[in-house]
């Protein structure tokens, strides 16, 4: 720990002040203000030109940058391992900041947690540095994972219904490509804003399967894998495409009942899982409110730093254990 507490204070507040400054960053190299500064930067050239070279004034390139400031973007590029990966992961949850943001936004958290812990005091220097780390690389992986699950989840619900109308619009005499533009404007997101995507797309030039298997790997689901797929297979042996899409459509819907099933049978189990695994903490709790000395031995002795590193982690591995015995994989 730090020898004095005025040490400690001006430690903790340049730390606060570093992590308000990496904020104020992120927020000024977002997404939709890069956006904008191209749109205006394009309009610019466009105005300032003459009529012979304005076409040339626009550049229509794709942008393979992480960020608009160039040490940034070379440390991502040195730094992280996959960063396809995890913009990825920021486009399967309908998360519109810069990869940029993303980074700097994990740096403040495991900053404000770090400072948090430090003033606290319950663990020395070195735990206190490991509870930030793992903050700020655990908590925005986490709230990523929780917006791709409710996206996921939301897009299954309505996926259905979409299969549904393209039934009637094919059998009606629509082509296909006609009705997934009409599932993009009668759907409801998310389901609507990815078959926007699609048409978008195709209207580039794109051809359809390509535009669809590159919505199939950004939303990461079987369900619309089967669809895709479906779709290829017709395109290159005919058939009955509207009898497929509705057999697509029950098959879809007999898992998502079978899915509910499972929730239920499981509910039991998960309850219980919840109450062993908040014991521990509610009868530590409850221990330091009665007798405060007898349980802050744990903190303030090294052997209760290696009992306290042993409990957690065997913690870990039963909460694993248990999370594994109730996920099925339909």
């Amino acid at each position: 720990m730090f020898e004095s507490f005025g040490q400690q204070e001006l430690f903790l507040t340049v730390m606060i002040a570093a992590a308000v400054g990496l904020l104020l960053v992120a927020a000024f190299t977002g997404v939709d203000k890069n956006y904008l500064r191209r749109i205006e930067r394009a309009r610019g050239n466009i105005e300032a030109s003459s009529e012979k070279n304005r076409e040339a004034a626009v550049n229509v390139r794709l942008s393979t940058s992480y960020s608009d400031i160039a040490a940034l973007d070379q440390i991502i590029r040195n730094l992280l391992p996959q960063p396809e990966m995890l913009r990825q992961r920021l486009k399967r949850a309908a998360v519109r900041v810069s990869l940029a943001s993303y980074l700097m936004i994990s740096v403040v958290v495991g900053a404000i947690t770090f400072g948090i812990a430090a003033l606290i005091g319950l663990t020395p220097l070195p735990a206190n540095i490991l509870i930030g780390i793992g903050a700020g690389i655990g908590l925005p992986h986490m709230v990523i994972s929780m917006l791709i699950k409710r996206r996921q989840t939301k897009f299954l619900n309505f996926f259905p219904d979409a299969i549904d109308l393209m039934v009637r619009g094919i059998k009606s005499g629509l082509p296909i490509s006609e009705s997934i533009t009409n599932v993009g404007t009668e759907i409801q997101d998310p389901v609507g804003e990815e078959f926007r995507i699609i048409t978008d797309a195709v209207k580039f030039g794109r051809p359809m399967e390509e535009a669809m298997w590159e919505a199939a790997n950004r939303l990461d689901l079987q369900e619309f894998k089967f669809f895709t797929i479906s779709l290829a297979v017709q395109a290159e042996t005919g058939g009955n495409l509207a009898e497929t899409l509705n057999n697509l459509g029950d098959v879809l819907r007999g898992r998502r009942q079978l899915k509910l099933k499972i929730k239920a049978l499981s509910s039991e189990a998960k309850a219980s899982a919840i109450i062993i695994g908040a014991l521990p903490f509610v009868m530590g709790g409850m221990i330091y409110l009665i007798n405060p000395d007898y349980i802050m031995k744990l903190f303030l002795d090294p052997r209760g730093h290696v009992m306290l590193g042993i409990g957690l982690c065997s913690f870990m591995l039963g909460v694993g254990a248990m999370i594994k015995l109730v996920k099925f994989e339909i």
